[in-house]
């Protein structure tokens, strides 16, 4: 195994470790107000996008980390739509505040 190897194996576990509080924060508390529609869906179109690159590199750490990124878009795009569409895709009503 050589240097570049290693530090794209190292490199992949760092982004995919840094990305997990944040996807369980969003699972757990089902609060995803700080990402847009746009954002969501501009990356998993991106992610597609660049899967054509992604995979016409020999099997390495980058197609590991790549799918991490697949997957987690992904699962943000779908958390989104679901934990705050209401019936027939308008937004779900907010609660009210108590003073």
């Amino acid at each position: 195994m050589n240097v570049s190897v290693l530090a794209g194996m190292v490199s992949t576990c760092l982004f995919a470790v840094s990305y997990l509080p944040m996807l369980l924060k969003a699972l757990h508390t089902r609060d995803l107000d700080s990402y847009s529609l746009g954002y969501l869906a501009l990356s998993n179109v991106a992610n597609a996008v660049h899967s054509v690159y992604v995979f016409s590199l020999p099997l390495g750490p980058i197609w590991l980390l790549h799918f991490f990124y697949v997957v987690a878009s992904a699962l943000l795009l779908i958390w989104y739509l679901r934990f705050r569409s209401g019936p027939a895709g308008h937004p779900a009503p907010q609660q009210a505040q108590r003073s």
